[in-house]
């Protein structure tokens, strides 16, 4: 592996969590949307999943958004019989976002980006240090 690829890599990773911090923060903006209608769905949490992307000209692999889904939990309700969404039973349907995974997820993306940006650092350090011994 020469440096453009551990570059590469380490971009492809950093792309991979940025957004995925954009998808959590996303999650976390709509913890409390409800439907505006009765017995509307609420807002579904969204998910993202990754694949490995091989190189075959350099045969490295790296890390690519395979899909941005949505989570098929069921909605939880709360009776609130005053809500513009509540059925007739008085049941609001709730999205299906856990504040807590999301806060965790948004932790774990961050370190992830943060260990790409390390390693692009020292890359480019180490490529610093090669053109400098050439000279």
């Amino acid at each position: 592996m020469d440096f453009s690829d551990s570059l590469g890599v380490s971009a492809a990773g950093m792309r991979v969590q940025a957004e995925r911090l954009h998808v959590a923060a996303e999650n976390l903006a709509n913890a409390d949307t409800t439907g505006s209608t009765p017995g509307a769905d609420p807002y579904r949490r969204k998910t993202i999943t990754f694949q490995e992307v091989l190189n075959h000209e350099s045969g490295v692999s790296s890390v690519a958004i395979k899909e941005i889904g949505q989570d098929q939990t069921p909605f939880q309700t709360r009776y609130d019989p005053s809500h513009p969404a509540a059925d007739s039973a008085g049941l609001v349907k709730m999205p299906n976002v856990n504040t807590m995974v999301e806060i965790m997820d948004t932790h774990e993306a961050q370190h992830a980006y943060e260990a790409n940006l390390n390693t692009m650092q020292i890359t480019r350090s180490m490529l610093t240090r090669t053109v400098n011994l050439m000279k």
